[in-house]
């Protein structure tokens, strides 16, 4: 399961109310790049594939591809702006090590293991909230 905060769904509702895209969802996926070997991809879509699972946030949908599931499962995603900058913040359990910034990321089953850099990520400031599951 995929978790958002209030923070992060308020801030996805709202790109969505300011796009050309009244309808769409967030598709969250994991591709191969990054300086930790894979990274996480966000953009808004207009509707999902059959493949898809899609996890219902209230006013938010989110779309998620079959290969990035596993990657993605059990993490949480909070949108944080602060006066250093605004963005998503990934907390990803199946991330053994990551980048500075927090965009990039190894998994055990891709041959990462947790080293003393351990998960970190660039962006700073307060929560957004809770985590809610959604369904």
């Amino acid at each position: 399961m995929i978790t958002l905060t209030d923070s992060a769904i308020t801030a996805v509702g709202r790109f969505i109310s300011n796009s050309d895209k009244p309808n769409a969802g967030l598709r969250i996926e994991v591709t191969d790049g990054g300086c930790s070997g894979l990274s996480y991809g966000l953009r808004l879509e207009d509707m999902e594939t059959k493949e898809d699972t899609v996890i219902d946030c209230g006013e938010v949908k989110v779309f998620v591809d079959p290969t990035s599931l596993p990657h993605l499962d059990g993490m949480s995603i909070d949108f944080v702006d602060s006066l250093d900058g605004s963005g998503f913040k990934f907390n990803n359990p199946n991330a053994v090590k990551s980048c500075a910034c927090g965009s990039s990321f190894t998994t055990a089953k891709d041959g990462g293991s947790a080293g003393t850099d351990g998960i970190s990520s660039c962006t700073t400031g307060e929560s957004g909230g809770t985590p809610k599951t959604c369904s």
